[in-house]
């Protein structure tokens, strides 16, 4: 159950004629903002068979070497303990046999994962290169399943590691750059509306999508601590708003995502540090997250945030520390930071009063520039995730964002 009282409409006093009439028209900004900014228009996903669902329900019957199974939702130490128990044959048999099982379960090896999500985008792709040419399908049907083809024949390309995978509905996916097992310092990318597995990666505006985002600030991450050892989560594993319709003003989607982001977080091997990136809508999630976050999160920084779900950095209840930044020329500014009766995801985190850390953007543009290379946003985030504090520039009108912490060095502001 999540704790998150704010998504509760019951509890907000709709007292007057004034109250709904507000409501309504913050509601109404927020559409016409979205849709004249870049924001796809509302569209359903297509309903289809859940493999990964066959594959639980069989896998909780299933036993090896005489041992019945863990729970897929037993705790990950647990999940590791078993694995380790397993020989090298047995863990590869339950990866060949299970994949949408293994390749997403927390406490399993994590070149385990990968190797088993390799086995399930392959099913996959071939299932969707079947339904192209499938004539019980309409056209724009068989156009899809083309797209998903070549989109898990690129996932599949060698020295990619996915971490999670599940072909149902419009898609989940994960990716890792460089070596979890080994870091020291886990970034995890968390974006915003519209992601699935089509839009996981784009060959244009490469940096607007989550594997471009990740693969961006893991370079970064390279030039600001050469000696630390990094990852980064290009993280796609939950169900985001589609379009602009009502998910998209409201909380619950961010507070289903927030329950994964959570159990990501808090399996990740080894003790590494984590921070957070959190981009639009992906802010939400994790403003909603930081409620009940690992300690093992250092910090969380949004950018073009439409809200945390908060008034003050104080609701979120986290010891993490919270950055936030805006570029000047980013559409988000112009929606309504409220929350009434549910709708709207509330004060705007990079306001005087919300009480985050506010950074520089300098050099980004639009909406969703915040990772392109070159940017004060992503040297920024880099510095973040490296734990530089002597790196970052903080935005004009604050004077030291970083006041309070080890810095080595003063703050220049941008």
């Amino acid at each position: 159950m999540t704790s998150f009282p704010e998504l509760d409409s019951s509890s907000i006093p709709w007292t007057n004629a004034t109250t709904v009439w507000r409501a309504l028209l913050a509601l109404a900004v927020v559409f016409v903002m979205l849709a004249t900014t870049g924001w796809t228009a509302v569209r359903s996903h297509a309903a289809g068979a859940d493999p990964r669902a066959a594959s639980l329900k069989e896998w909780r019957h299933g036993s090896i070497g005489g041992r019945p199974l863990p729970s897929p939702t037993a705790d990950a130490t647990t999940v590791t303990r078993f694995f380790t128990s397993l020989t090298g044959a047995q863990r590869e048999r339950l990866a060949e046999h299970y994949p949408l099982v293994v390749g997403n379960l927390a406490g399993a090896p994590v070149e385990l994962r990968y190797q088993a999500n390799r086995i399930a985008l392959a099913k996959a792709r071939r299932t969707e290169e079947h339904r192209t040419h499938d004539s019980g399908l309409t056209p724009a049907g068989r156009f899809e399943a083309g797209r998903r083809m070549h989109r898990f024949a690129s996932l599949l390309a060698d020295g990619r590691q996915i971490l999670a995978f599940d072909a149902s509905g419009a898609g989940r996916v994960a990716e890792v750059f460089g070596d979890l097992d080994r870091a020291e310092r886990v970034s995890v990318v968390v974006p915003g509306v519209d992601t699935n597995v089509l839009t996981f990666e784009r060959s244009q505006r490469a940096y607007s999508a989550p594997v471009g985002m990740a693969r961006s600030l893991y370079a970064a991450e390279g030039k600001a601590g050469p000696g630390t050892r990094t990852a980064v989560i290009a993280w796609a594993d939950y169900t985001s708003p589609v379009g602009v319709g009502i998910d998209a003003a409201t909380g619950k989607l961010a507070a289903e995502g927030a329950l994964r982001l959570r159990k990501l977080v808090r399996t990740l091997p080894g003790d590494s540090r984590v921070s957070l990136f959190c981009h639009s809508y992906g802010s939400v999630v994790c403003g909603v997250a930081a409620r009940e976050l690992s300690p093992r999160v250092t910090d969380v920084a949004v950018a073009g945030s439409p809200g945390m779900r908060a008034e003050h950095v104080s609701d979120l209840r986290t010891s993490a520390r919270v950055w936030a930044m805006r570029d000047p020329d980013d559409w988000i500014q112009g929606v309504p930071h409220m929350e009434v009766g549910g709708l709207g995801h509330g004060a705007d985190p990079v306001s005087a009063g919300f009480g985050a850390r506010v950074l520089s953007a300098s050099g980004a543009r639009g909406h969703t520039g915040y990772f392109e290379p070159g940017t004060t946003s992503l040297a920024n985030f880099a510095g973040i995730g490296v734990g530089a504090a002597g790196s970052l520039r903080c935005a004009g009108d604050t004077s030291d964002c970083t006041a309070g912490l080890d810095q080595g060095r003063s703050v220049p502001v941008a």
